[in-house]
């Protein structure tokens, strides 16, 4: 504001200087004296020509310079502001302690992480029973697998996204509704296009639970209890390997466990398996809906009250809990900076009907959403933030390729052994008898078989069958090539057009059969897959408790790097496995070497980026990490059965590559969340 004195000297034209007690006018005010004329009744010569008064472009500069001042302060303000909140906030949550809330929302959520974990194994064990039971060709079961990945990628770009300006407990509501929902359909889906859409659906929500999961769980810890809690936190998805391994091993073997309505709906032991798996997402969406959001998240969108509230409610919680129910939040006031909150909302209530305030809604969301990921290409993000999407890809390369190849080369080596085994009979005669049993492993060729009567399935190749009946065969691995069969009858068998490849039939007949696949529980579900997959799971245990407890003592870096390097030499010593017990020894080690790195990579990424980006960032680099799965599961299935060497050095090049380059990350051991 600005003060006048009473008495002001002013000059008149004469230069005689003069005293008046008037206050003075604006220099460019007109004077009634010096124009001699009334200025209402006088006409500005350049209206007609539309010409702006230059009083008026006075008052219009005048009115910018004090818009443009008060912007200046406003952006000062904030900037203070921001600068304070987040010493505040830690302030305020070593304040509230780490006690029984923290551990109620770590096991919520550790029931989240876990059903992500379960989602992972879940199509991987039901395929060998799924294919069959809905005949999906070869191209097909790998489209499954290829677009629940897919899906899982875009879930994380979208819900990460959608949490840094919906809220954290929000998103996770969805993402867990969502898969529950959709996995639960793909129960009862007969077809194999409604469970593919249902599986994709699942993904999707399933997709965006990791990013939120530790991006909610980080605000609510301080800084010295970070590491150290969000280590614990991961053991939750081993915990949901464990699940899903033991429990299709006991679930899916056993085809009594299922029931039928009819011949057109089918409910196999697969698919109570996948009943089964929705436990932990059903069991985590109960207890977030008793959880309550991000305080962190309600300061940074200036929602003051709430979160006070929230912050008093932790604070409360956890000193009666350690028997000093007398301590007091004493905090009364907490700095949010200043956001465009109000602006979002006037837009919503000045839209007319509902759909318009539905549409605008979210077009205006998806524009603040798209403005978040624009700007992790800031300069002070862009460098560190590339090093982390390298380490995060290598990572994820190496470990799902393996994880890939680790089955298939133990399926391999079965069929191998298989094979050498294999009993090759040639130029047989068969004849006027009964076989009651099955016929393992065994080649038949240029056989003739007159007058027998068949109960279990066979194998032959350039044989003739005569007078012979065919009755109750279930052959899942059965075919006739180049047979000829002549006056047989075929009664109660799923043998059809595919079994027989270039045979010539003559007076043979096909009676009840029973068309479209079927499973036969017996070949389809080896047990030693289900094991491998539970002591991979198991193995990580040692290395999430070291990585746990040595996070924030030695650093996140190191944790990464260290990690990194001795899951090469593991995999590196994976060369020298020639038999099945060896390479399921190497993945064991491979796998607990390698969980401290996830663990470290997940810490950082959650403490490199500030408030207002964290979900964006988290789930941009989680996206990247199931792309770099969807080409690591291509590229190493590709060689199984063709050499081993290519695949092992991929991915001991991408984990020496990632480990040396961890090192260059920035260590957030002693920041402060921004």
């Amino acid at each position: 504001s600005l003060v006048f004195s009473d008495s002001i000297n002013y000059h008149g034209q004469d230069g005689y200087p003069y005293q008046t007690d008037y206050p003075p006018q604006d220099e460019d005010a007109a004077s009634d004296a010096t124009e001699g004329a009334d200025e209402d009744n006088q006409m500005y010569e350049g209206e007609y020509q539309g010409i702006p008064h230059p009083d008026e472009i006075k008052e219009a500069r005048r009115a910018a310079r004090v818009e443009a001042r008060r912007k200046a302060r406003m952006a000062a303000q904030q900037e203070e502001e921001e600068e304070n909140l987040p010493e505040q906030y830690e302030i305020i949550m070593e304040d509230c302690g780490h006690g029984r809330f923290q551990w109620m929302l770590f096991f919520v959520l550790g029931l989240a992480l876990m059903a992500d974990g379960v989602d992972g194994f879940v199509v991987g064990f039901v395929m060998p029973s799924a294919e069959k039971d809905m005949c999906i060709s070869n191209s097909d079961k790998g489209l499954l697998g290829l677009l629940v990945y897919v899906a899982m990628m875009v879930g994380a770009l979208v819900w990460g996204g959608l949490c840094d300006k919906m809220g954290r407990r929000k998103c996770l509501i969805y993402v867990l509704s969502i898969d529950l929902i959709f996995s639960f359909l793909s129960c009862f889906a007969q077809g194999y296009g409604f469970f593919l859409f249902f599986r994709f659906c699942s993904g999707f929500g399933i997709g965006g639970a990791i990013p939120i999961v530790y991006t909610y769980f980080a605000e609510f810890l301080q800084m010295d209890k970070r590491g150290e809690h969000l280590s614990w936190l991961c053991m939750f998805w081993m915990l949901g390997g464990l699940y899903a391994s033991f429990t299709a091993w006991g679930i899916i073997p056993h085809y009594g466990w299922g029931f039928a309505i009819g011949t057109e709906f089918q409910m196999h032991s697969w698919r109570l398996f996948i009943l089964v798996c929705l436990l932990p997402a059903l069991a985590a969406l109960v207890g977030v809906i008793f959880m309550p959001e991000s305080p962190r998240f309600l300061l940074e969108n200036a929602r003051h009250d709430e979160a006070w509230m929230i912050l008093r409610k932790v604070h409360d919680t956890n000193w009666k809990a350690k028997g000093e129910p007398e301590r007091v939040f004493t905090v009364t006031n907490i700095n949010t900076p200043k956001t465009q909150e109000d602006e979002f909302i006037e837009i919503q209530s000045d839209t007319g009907t509902a759909f318009q305030r539905w549409t605008v809604r979210h077009l205006t969301m998806l524009q603040q959403v798209m403005a978040n990921i624009m700007s992790l290409s800031a300069p002070e993000l862009r460098l560190q933030g590339l090093f982390l999407v390298i380490v995060w890809f290598c990572l994820a390369f190496s470990y799902h390729g393996l994880g890939v190849w680790f089955p298939d080369m133990i399926k391999y080596m079965q069929f191998e052994e298989y094979e050498a085994k294999v009993r090759v009979f040639h130029r047989e005669r068969v004849e006027r008898f009964h076989f009651n049993f099955s016929l393992v492993n065994q080649i038949h060729r240029e056989g003739e078989y007159i007058h027998d009567k068949w109960m279990k399935s066979v194998k032959f190749e350039n044989s003739l069958f005569e007078n012979c009946y065919f009755e109750d065969i279930r052959s899942t691995n059965t075919f006739f090539e180049n047979c000829t069969i002549k006056n047989s009858i075929f009664y109660n068998t799923d043998l059809w057009q595919e079994k027989f490849k270039n045979c010539q039939m003559e007076n043979t007949t096909f009676l009840h059969p029973k068309k479209g696949c079927h499973l036969n529980f017996n070949e389809e579900n080896d047990i030693v897959i289900y094991m491998v997959s539970f002591l991979g799971s198991l193995a990580v245990l040692p290395g999430n408790i070291i990585s746990a407890l040595f996070m924030d003592k030695i650093g996140r870096i190191r944790i990464i790097g260290g990690s990194m390097l001795v899951s090469s030499a593991c995999t590196f010593l994976l060369l020298l496995s020639f038999s099945q017990g060896a390479v399921i020894c190497w993945q064991c080690l491979f796998y607990g070497a390698s969980v401290a790195a996830w663990n470290g990579l997940e810490v950082i990424s959650v403490e490199l980026y500030p408030s207002s980006k964290r979900g964006t960032a988290f789930g941009i680099l989680n996206g990247i990490c199931k792309f770099a799965a969807i080409i690591a599961s291509f590229i190493f299935a590709a060689f199984i059965g063709i050499t081993k060497i290519i695949p092992i050095f991929l991915a001991f090049s991408a984990l020496v590559c990632g480990g040396l380059l961890a090192l260059k990350l920035p260590e957030t051991r002693e920041k402060i969340l921004s």
